[in-house]
């Protein structure tokens, strides 16, 4: 194959161009790994010191440095956006500790915490929407979006990094879900698997407006719903059935759902549409 002198000019140069916004993902996926494992795995038997416990942090504030330093290209505000979020993570690991609780407290198979952040991806999940959360509040560019891919990638769970999320949320198996940009959902929401908090339509010139629902406190949203609109919210305490599809504002404390027509099959034969063969 030939590859013109072009069309190689135009790749090198848009290669020159954006080289501050390239990350490397192997890097990224190992430090939100890494950050992970030092907050909430367990220890070894030899329980680690404080002083490697201080050590390990550093290591991930260097590599946070490094991860951001590629799209600013600019040390002082490096270590400033790097101090914030290290600063803000005591807040976060406390917020994760209630998202873990709420997922003790409501799913009846798990037995501890020690196993929801070992083995649940709605936990694991919410941790990556939570940090990816803080560096996007702290306007990084391009990372927060590489991180929330990393989830999306290991969970099947799309939260945006801009959504804002409430303290003890709950995701229950959570395969299929998506959380949109200008999503804001309140405290004490459950949402269950396939669930979409999505937008009406999509355009580029929406792009800076609210354009996903609110979700009020206390709201339980379970799995196959469809909520669309930056104008749709669900009052606080409704409980949302399954497979439903909403584009409008839901009162407080409303059951919305679906009504079942269950047919029992006697020896007439079966309509004609349903005789058909695949």
């Amino acid at each position: 194959m030939i590859v013109s002198d072009q069309l190689t000019q135009r790749v090198h140069q848009t290669k020159q161009h954006s080289i501050h916004g390239f990350f490397d993902k192997i890097k990224t996926k190992k430090w939100v790994k890494d950050l992970y494992e030092i907050l909430f795995l367990p220890l070894p038997q030899n329980d680690i010191t404080e002083e490697q416990l201080k050590r390990n942090f550093e290591a991930l504030q260097e590599t946070l440095s490094d991860l951001i330093n590629t799209v600013t290209g600019n040390k002082i505000i490096t270590e400033k956006q790097v101090s914030q979020f290290f600063e803000a993570l005591p807040g976060l690991y406390d917020q994760l500790v209630l998202d873990a609780k709420s997922i003790l407290e409501f799913d009846p198979a798990a037995d501890s915490l020690e196993e929801v952040y070992l083995a649940y991806p709605g936990f694991l999940a919410t941790y990556v929407y939570r940090i990816s959360h803080q560096l996007w509040i702290q306007e990084v560019k391009i990372l927060p979006r590489v991180i929330s891919e990393y989830a999306h990638s290991k969970t099947g769970i799309d939260i945006h990094p801009g959504a804002a999320i409430g303290k003890s949320f709950f995701i229950d198996h959570g395969t299929g879900i998506v959380i949109g940009e200008t999503t804001v959902i309140g405290n004490n929401v459950k949402i269950y698997q396939g669930v979409t908090l999505g937008a009406l339509n999509v355009s580029k010139e929406k792009a800076h407006q609210k354009r996903h629902p609110n979700i009020e406190d206390d709201v339980i949203i379970y799995s196959g719903a469809t909520i669309l609109g930056g104008e749709t919210t669900i009052g606080r305490e409704s409980i949302i059935g399954g497979n439903v599809w909403i584009t409008q504002n839901v009162p407080a404390n409303s059951l919305v759902y679906h009504k079942s027509e269950i047919k029992i099959k006697d020896n007439t034969s079966l309509p004609e549409s349903l005789t058909f063969v695949i």
